[in-house]
């Protein structure tokens, strides 16, 4: 298994380009099911989801072709021989979950192994398959998830009881197949949710209110390939942007996609952390910024929360929160989502931070703190970067395991924090 070796206390300097947004590269890998044709997708992050989710489309029957680059590929879901995707392929991943929709439109049925991914509290699954009933299929929950939908899905009109970003993605690509009229409403319109409605429509689905709550599918009788291009991903921009706060770097980020970065950035300046707008699309983060905690009205604690779209994202929670420890103040997180992903501050106390974990869902943070290398776990994928932003930041040599969970959402991570001048290297344990 490899490790990181991260030498910190070191200041950074120069330019980053973001990968491609993983959570939106994920469902689009998926949806070129829907279709007999072949389909390209460029600014594809070859991170290890989306690796592995590739050899699950091959061992359906799609094929995958490497175009100019490895972030560029064509795949060719037209001999299209099995629709139950193999167990143990499924198990390393949660975005095996995203199989449900196209292979249930695509086959009408299907058996799926339960998904695997990062442990960080439960993740519900029940808004998907209610969501595919209400189209018409039936579905039975054993060791598997088997559906069956014989005669085709149906349009519905359907209130999901929880603003899921998969569930919103499994339904639509569904919907998009379907006889009639689909109305979905209460869903996700995270950008990566509206980059999938984007490549559908580009593969001739029709599908209105894209970027809001309600969702209107047209269903048609077949898709076409497409070209299609996965935009930046803002949870790694954000995540930059807390590694250049905590180490007192010069990074510029090339291609931010600022319109998605609002809210992240509003929360970082409650951090003291400031991001200038450069050029067209760039961000850039200066050294010596005065970190210091903003205060609410009359001196109260400030909270940070997340919440589904456009709130703070839930995956930059652990940013956030090693951010903190940089920053002159006591701020209060509040993660509403995971019951699982705040342990990670563990690791966090035990390089110097302080931190209170009050329990499952709530943090206090008191900073600025002296950080020194330790060794550590990655838990999560955001987590794992929360705690090389936190190596990086520290004093001394600190060795971070199970980086494989970073891998996962995190292209050649390793490699462009040694362009910007970092001590990291990748060794094999």
């Amino acid at each position: 298994m490899d490790q990181f070796i991260i030498e910190g206390g070191k200041a950074l300097h120069g330019y980053i380009t973001p990968g491609g947004n993983k959570n939106e590269a994920l469902p689009c890998v998926c949806a070129t099911l829907l279709v007999g044709a072949p389909v390209t997708l460029r600014n594809l992050p070859r991170i290890r989801d989306v690796n592995v989710l590739l050899d699950i489309l091959c061992s359906l029957g799609a094929t995958v072709e490497e175009l100019d680059s490895p972030n560029e590929v064509r795949i060719d879901a037209s001999n299209l021989y099995s629709s139950s995707p193999d167990s143990k392929l499924c198990s390393q991943i949660r975005a095996s979950i995203l199989l449900a929709g196209p292979l249930l439109a695509r086959m009408q049925n299907l058996l799926l192994p339960p998904p695997g991914g990062d442990v960080i509290g439960r993740r519900r699954v029940d808004t998907h398959f209610s969501g595919f009933q209400s189209l018409g299929a039936t579905f039975s929950v054993d060791e598997s998830y088997e559906l069956h939908a014989p005669n085709g899905l149906t349009g519905a009109d359907i209130l999901f009881d929880e603003a899921s970003v998969t569930a919103t993605e499994n339904v639509v690509m569904a919907a998009v197949l379907a006889k009639g009229t689909t109305i979905l409403r209460n869903v996700a319109s995270e950008p990566h949710v509206q980059g999938l409605c984007r490549m559908l429509i580009s593969m001739g689905a029709h599908i209105n209110g894209v970027g809001s709550n309600t969702l209107i599918i047209e269903g048609t009788d077949s898709l076409h390939g497409c070209d299609y291009t996965i935009g930046p991903d803002y949870l790694e921009v954000g995540s930059m942007m807390g590694l250049a706060a905590c180490t007192n770097s010069d990074i510029t980020i090339r291609g931010a996609g600022r319109d998605d970065l609002r809210m992240v950035r509003m929360v970082f300046e409650k951090l003291g952390v400031h991001a200038e707008d450069v050029g067209v699309d760039d961000l850039r983060i200066s050294p010596n910024q005065e970190l210091i905690i903003r205060q609410d009205l009359h001196g109260s604690i400030p909270r940070i929360d997340d919440a589904p779209w456009p709130a703070f994202p839930t995956d930059l929670m652990s940013i956030a929160i090693v951010t903190a420890t940089q920053s002159a103040g006591t701020v209060l997180f509040f993660e509403k989502m995971y019951e699982g992903r705040m342990f990670f501050v563990d690791h966090l106390i035990g390089m110097g931070a302080k931190i209170i974990l009050c329990d499952p869902h709530r943090v206090v943070v008191v900073g600025p703190s002296a950080l020194y290398g330790s060794r550590v776990e990655s838990p999560d994928v955001r987590a794992g970067m929360a705690l090389v932003i936190a190596a990086l930041a520290a004093k001394g040599q600190t060795t971070i395991g199970n980086i494989r969970q970073i891998d996962r959402g995190y292209e050649r991570l390793d490699e462009k924090l040694r362009a910007l001048g970092a001590s990291i290297e990748r060794v094999h344990a």
